[in-house]
Order: structure tokens, then sequence, then C-alpha cells
């Protein structure tokens, strides 16, 4: 069977034990602050497992990507060295909400496995949780019970609570697990030893297929457990790993999951897979990574240089780093493995074929950027090896600039020391990159706690789409703290603030418990659950509370969101189709807006689009929304945002539906008239293939307007109000050109003149010319002048310090002969950071033989050149 097939089975298998099929969810995770990537099959539906929203349905089943590289699911080091860790991965899973438990789930995984994909029921062993005393949790006999009805009792097995209490994390729903491990070994291994004798024990071969969960249990903070309002079941086998058992394949890579990576990785770069472990590593890293990389940004996930952005550049590093170091190649790679991939899951996962160009167009400029960060590590290290061959060593906080400041990975660098005959101070290394990760950890910490409850009532019924005020109460509340701030979060039973979400911020406003007024700092969105911020609680939290928006600022929210849709319509007429968002903002005084496209967007384009948005905002169009199953919508042309879970039912907003048809869940004006001018702020870009353009609306555009007169008003005074202001202004822009030319050869005429009895005060120290001094320069520019014009009047080896003080401030100028470099180990950059910005209270750098400092103290110029002096 091919792995579609294997797929596909799975799913009839459980449709026909009455689950409905459901999509997977993005792999990127919104409305969840606990997460940045979907990270297990359960992630989409914890709502329903906290009772915070009922089920469509009381089965379903679905097989969904799953990313674990970050926080407790932590494999990306393991990644390609072995045959069976992946970063992204799918996970079959079927799910009962409180319908079947234990005995089904259990007799339904032993008929597919066996009867189904007709696995060998003498190489299956079951694992059951064995209870733990000081959790109070016994062992888990029903499961044992049922088990009995199909497996002989020598292969139940007991398991830890480590190995058989599943946990989503340090708090929430969890439960005993059943597992199910398969062994793959050869017969006569088979024979020499048990499989169940190796289950748990890391065995490659012998290896959990199949882990049923059975949620029972919420963690609490305090590490206690409670019952969940029902009991469910969340079962999840990892499909990567099926298909290698019933492919028959030693290794995850040589199933059909992979090899069609593998094969067009190997046209590439014209090595063949299964030669070399090394060259073997970067093939299954690559084919490993490309399928995290490409199906996060299909979901809407751009690398970045934080959060969950970050991640993915660090991965994608990874991959570009194997192949740059053990397949000797040198150019982009991954990009080309777009169309691949996408191709070969066009039928489960569409997202990335429809986005095929924007994905290989974003990698492939990721790519292209870290290969010339590999460059320029590369000089560095060069230079650094240079400047220490007395002491073959690059020291710790060296190593953690390279990877901090320059994105160079730390085992290339302790690969390339090597080579060189250096070693890295790792200990260094290490405390360097703790102490990043201890300011990072404090500027994202996040403490919550438990929820107290005062109503058990259904919760999140908003009705802030008809009325911007309404009578509530609280269901329950928690005390969190962030970056060391204490808040308050609320839950009421039904509230008109909208919660953060598709770019729209969240409401502010007010809380009136009984005439004491609590201020809502934000609203935002845990899963579904409507979350009102607030820095206090009331005297009183019981009874009746009159939750208030705060009007104004939800009118100029809502403007610009309505804004937002007649933007992106407009931007798809113009600059074509291939247009979608990848980001949004909207609040009440300004809209930002990313999409899609390769080129900046020109004045005449940007002129054009608000020329539209403006002529729909007279034509005073009004805004229709309605509910629609999803199919219809689509039908009708509405258009859905890639990274987005839609329900069945959609909320669809229509613009006239000639123009804009978007499925949206936010709050918009009820006709175009409302928004009264739209005007463009800025157009750029922000991540390879992708623009950013700010615009605002109404009264917030007419001030721009005004201002924006305001300033031409008063250059146009400054130039004594030429009739074309333009043309004024480019004279004067050539006539600063000009003059700047006079005043740059004079200067130079000047340094020449003055640095020509310089080398006279030249003195040989140890054999070296030295020439430290201080002179007249006017900046740091005419300062490096003066180097130059002396540099070539001195014999080798040479050291120049030149000093000046300029404006008040210290300037300093260091630089040196390349034989003092190479035969002394001396660095003008590490003079200039190490012994010259100390001394002037100021910073600076620049290369082995030439480096400058500016600083706020220039009383120390004397100090300077005597330590520089002394370094001889």
């Amino acid at each position: 069977m091919t792995a579609a097939e294997i797929r596909q089975q799975f799913l009839d298998f459980f449709a026909s034990k009455g689950h409905h099929i459901v999509p997977s969810a993005p792999i990127v995770v919104k409305n969840d602050p606990t997460l940045l990537f979907t990270n297990a099959g359960m992630n989409q539906f914890k709502d329903i497992f906290l009772g915070n929203k009922p089920a469509t349905w009381k089965r379903v089943a679905d097989t969904q990507k799953c990313l674990r590289v970050s926080g407790k699911h932590n494999d990306l080091e393991e990644v390609g060295i072995d045959t069976y860790h992946h970063t992204m991965f799918e996970m079959l899973g079927n799910w009962s909400f409180g319908d079947y438990f234990k005995e089904e789930a259990i007799a339904w995984s032993w008929e597919l496995l066996t009867g189904v994909y007709k696995l060998p029921k003498d190489r299956l062993y079951v694992t059951v949780f064995e209870g733990d005393a000081a959790e109070g949790l016994a062992p888990d006999s029903e499961a044992t019970a049922f088990w009995k009805r199909h497996v002989a009792e020598d292969r139940i097995l007991m398991g830890n609570k480590k190995d058989n209490f599943w946990e989503m994390g340090d708090t929430g729903p969890c439960g005993p697990c059943s597992e199910i491990h398969v062994d793959c070994r050869p017969d006569e291994e088979r024979a020499a030893m048990p499989g169940k004798d190796l289950v748990n024990k890391d065995h490659p071969q012998v290896i959990e297929i199949w882990n049923n969960v059975f949620m029972q249990f919420n963690r609490l903070k305090d590490g206690s457990l409670e019952p969940l309002p029902a009991k469910h079941v969340d079962t999840g086998m990892g499909f990567e790993r099926l298909v290698r058992v019933l492919q028959g394949k030693q290794s995850n890579y040589d199933t059909d999951v992979f090899t069609p990576v593998i094969h067009a990785t190997e046209k590439l770069c014209g090595k063949q897979y299964g030669q070399v472990e090394k060259t073997d590593i970067a093939f299954r890293v690559i084919a490993d990574h490309i399928r995290a990389i490409c199906f996060t940004i299909a979901d809407g996930q751009l690398p970045a240089n934080n959060g969950a952005g970050y991640v993915i550049r660090r991965i994608l590093r990874r991959a570009v780093r194997y192949y740059f170091s053990f397949l000797d190649v040198k150019k982009p790679l991954l990009h080309e493995l777009v169309p691949v991939l996408a191709a070969q899951f066009s039928q489960v996962f569409p997202e990335l074929q429809q986005q095929e160009d924007f994905v290989k167009k974003v990698v492939f400029e990721e790519e292209n950027g870290f290969l010339r960060t590999l460059d320029s590590g590369l000089s560095r290290i060069e230079a650094i090896t240079a400047a220490t061959a007395a002491q073959p060593v690059i020291e710790g906080k060296t190593a953690f600039e390279l990877f901090d400041t320059y994105g160079f990975p730390i085992d290339l660098t302790n690969l390339i020391a090597s080579e060189k005959g250096y070693s890295v101070d790792m200990a260094g290394f290490e405390a360097e990159m703790k102490k990043q990760k201890d300011r990072s950890r404090a500027a994202t910490e996040l403490d919550m706690g438990d929820w107290t409850l005062l109503s058990e009532q259904p919760s999140g019924i908003f009705t802030g789409y008809t009325e911007l005020a309404a009578t509530a109460q609280v269901l329950k509340y928690r005390k969190i703290k962030a970056k060391g701030k204490e808040q308050y979060q609320l839950v009421l039973d039904k509230t008109p603030f909208y919660a953060e979400s598709g770019g729209q911020v969240g409401d502010t406003g007010v809380l009136r418990f009984n005439g004491e007024i609590i201020p809502v700092t934000d609203t935002k969105k845990e899963n579904d659950l409507i979350v009102h911020f607030t820095d206090k609680l009331p005297v009183k939290i019981e009874g009746a509370v009159q939750a208030e928006v705060d009007a104004a600022k939800r009118q100029g929210i809502t403007r610009h969101h309505s804004a937002t849709h007649l933007l992106h319509a407009a931007l798809r007429q113009v600059l074509g189709t291939h247009v979608a968002q990848k980001g949004s903002l909207v609040n009440a005084d300004y809209l930002r807006f990313d999409f899609s496209h390769f080129a900046k967007v020109t004045d005449e384009e940007l002129a054009q689009i608000e020329a539209i948005v403006n002529e729909k905002i007279r034509e005073n169009i009004p805004v229709v929304i309605k509910e629609l199953p999803r199919e219809e919508a689509l039908k009708l042309g509405a258009m859905a945002l890639f990274g987005e879970k839609y329900g069945e039912t959609v909320r669809v907003v229509t613009i006239d539906p000639a123009y804009s048809i978007e499925l949206c869940g936010g709050t918009h004006v009820g006709s175009t008239g409302e928004l009264g001018l739209f005007k463009f702020v800025s157009e750029g870009a922000v991540a390879a293939g992708v623009r950013r353009v700010e615009a605002v609306t109404g009264a917030k555009a007419e001030t721009y307007v005004s201002e924006q007169l305001q300033q031409l008003k008063a250059v146009k005074a400054q130039l004594k109000n030429p009739k074309d202001a333009g043309a004024a202004v480019e004279n004067l822009v050539n006539e600063k050109a000009a003059l700047e030319k006079q005043v740059a050869a004079l200067e130079l005429k000047q340094v020449q003149q003055l640095a020509a009895a310089l080398p006279a005060k030249a003195a040989t120290v140890n054999g070296v010319q030295f020439l430290g001094t201080q002179v007249e320069a006017g900046s740091a520019d005419m300062l490096r002048q003066f180097a130059f014009a002396v540099k070539d009047k001195l014999s080798e080896p040479y050291l120049v310090v030149l000093c000046a003080e300029t404006g008040g401030k210290a300037q300093v100028v260091v630089m040196l002969s390349d034989s003092l470099v190479k035969d002394k180990g001396l660095s003008a950059q590490k003079i200039i950071k190490e012994q010259v910005a100390p001394l002037i209270k100021g910073g600076g750098g620049g290369q082995p033989t030439l480096a400058t400092a500016g600083g706020q103290d220039a009383g120390n110029l004397d100090a300077v050149i005597e330590k520089v002096k002394g370094l001889l």
C-alpha cells in the first residue's frame, strides 16, 4: 500500500464506525497563549475536553499536521541523526467526546491494525497504566480487562506514569493511556529475545505505533487532579511510523512519505542516499525539515527573528547548514523541493500547492540570506583565528556573538575550528546562551493561576455584533502574572466585548459591578474562550455585571476593518489575483495589511488602489453579513484565509457581490460611506514576497491629510513660496551635494597637508613603528582619512592610533599592518573593543587591520594612546 492509501484506509475505517472526518487544523496556533504550534492531534479539541464549548460531533477522526520543535516536546537535534524523529509529522486520530470510552477504543484499534492493515498479532504488544500511589491513581484495570478480550495476557505490559499517563503540559487535560507497540525485528532476533523486554527501551525496531489516551482529569496549577466534566477518548497514531511498519521498512525515510524528496535532492546535489552516514543524515534532515518549513509558511507563519517565526527560521537554517557542509551545495537548494512536496500532498493538504510560488519565493530568499551569513561568518572566523594564533581557542563570548548576531551555528563554528586546530570554549558559549535564555524567559514568562469557578453555565456568547452593552455575570476568573505585572482574567456568560482575532484588536471598556467600575484593558481569545483583562477585581464579583464597550474606539476599529476588505479587493484588482492576505492589524488609529506580492507597489499603483477604495466609499455600498454553510460560502466565491480554521457554519461579509466577499468574524460598518475617506500612509517590504501597507480612514484620514498639507505649507514657506515646490527642493538637494563635494575635497587637501608632519612623530617600539597622537578632525571620517594618509609613509610593521575631540566627544582610529595581525596576533577590532572603548565610555568595531570607536569621555585620549602603546 502507498502512504496515501494507508491514510485513506484509516479515515474510511473510522467513518464506518460513525466518525465525522474533519480537516487538519492549521499547524500554526492562534488564540492559545500556551502554544506556538499544533504539537498534538488534540490541540484543536482542547476546549471540548475542558468543557468550554460543546462538541459539534460526538465522534470525529482526522489526520493532523503537527510540529514538535520547542517546549516540552523538542526533538529538533535528534532529527536526521536517527530514522524516526521528525519536526513536522502527521497524527492520525479518532476522538470521542463524552461518547464511547475504553472498550470501543481498544477494540477498534485492534481491529484496524490486525483486521484491516493485517499486522501479525505475534508482533504486537500493549501497555497499560500501572497506577501511581503518589498521585493517588489506581492501576487501569478497566483497560487491562478490555485488552484481555483481544491479546494474550503475557503481551499486556504495565507502564509507569512517564510512559502511560498522557499530559498536554504542566496543566490541562490528561489521563491514563494504553499504547500499542510493534516488534519489527527479524525472526531470528525475536527468537533470541522477546519483544516485550524491549518495549519502551528506545529500541529503533520495537516502537510505539498507537496511543489510546483516556481523558479523565484536568491537571491544576498546584499539581492536583480534578475529574473532567465528561470522559473522552483521544487517540494518536504516528502516520510516518505506521507507513514504515506496513511497508516493511527499517526507517521512516525509506517509505514513500519521504523518498520523493530524497530522490529529488539526489538529483540536485549529485550524491546518492544510502552511501555515507554523514551525507545520509543531511538527506534525512532536508527531507524532514522541508515539510515543516513549507507547511508552516503555507499556514501563515513567515520566518522571523522571534516567536514562531524564529523556530521556522532555525529549522530552515539547520537544513541549509547540512547541505552546505555535507552535500557540498553552496547555492539555494530547498526551494527546488517545494513543487515536489506540493504535488505529493495536494490531495490531503492542498494549501501548499495553492501557494506554491509564494512559498518557493520565501524559502529561496531565506536560503540566500543565510548562505550570505555563512560566507560572512566564515570570513569572521578566519579573522578571529588569524588574530588569536598564539592561543588557538575561540572564546565562548566570540562564538556566541557569531551565533547570536550573525546567525552562525555553533556546531559549524566547532567544525571549522577543529579543522584549523582550534577549540571552542563551549563552557563560555553555554554560559552566554543561558544568559540569553534567562532574559528571554523573563520577558515572556506567563504565570497563570487556576480558574475560580462561580457558575457552571456555558460561556462565550458574543453579543457585540448588535450591541455594545450587556447585562451578564462572571462565570470564572483567575490571576495571571506577565512581565512582573499582575492582572486578572474574567469570563462572562455573554459579552459585547470583541476578543482579539483575525487581526482586529480586542475591545476595551468597563465592567460595572453594583456601582463599582472596573476598566477592561484588553479582550483576547483563549481557544474559543472570550477572556476580559482587568487590573483588579471588584469587591463583590457575584451577581449581575454591566459590560460596556468603549463605543468611540470600537467605531474606529470597525471603520478600519471594513476598509481592510475594500483594500484587499482593490489590491487583487490592480496587482493581480496572486495577492493573498499574510497578516493584518486593525485598530482604532490605522490599519496594517500584509500581502503576497513580489515587487514594490509603485506610487502609480498605490494611487490607483486608493482611488478604487475611495470610489467604493462614495458609492455607500451596504455591508451585508450572513451566516452560511462553509461549502455554500466558498461556492459563492468567498475568500478564505490560509492558516485559518473555519467551522461548518461561517460568517460571510459581502461588500457588493461583484467586488468583495470574505469569510470574516470581525465587526463592520453598515455601509461603506461611513468610512469617509481612505488614505495610504506607507508601503514597504516585510519579508521575501510579502509587502506591507498602512492606511487610515475617517477622521484619522482627515487629520493625516491636514498634517501633510501643513508640512508642505511650512516647507514652501522655507523655500520662499516657489511656484514649483518639487523643482525648488530638487535644486536645493543638488546644491547641497555640490557643496558637500567641495568640502570633502578641501578636507582631503587639509588632511594631506597636516598628515605630512605626522610620520616624524612616530617612534620605534620593540621593532614596530608606533604613531600615537591627537589631531584636529571635524568628523570620524576625517580621522580615518588621517590614518590612511600616514600609513603609506610608515615602514612595516606599524601601529597607528589617532585621537580627536569632535563636538565634545571622543573619536579614535586604530590601524595596524597585516604583518602585526599575522605574526603578533594583534587585532585593531579587539584593541578598540577591549582597550579603547572602556576608556572613552563608548563603543566601536571594525576589521583586524582598521577599527574605530566613539565615546562620551574625551578626557582620556592621552591614556588611550599610552594604553595601545603598552600592547607593544
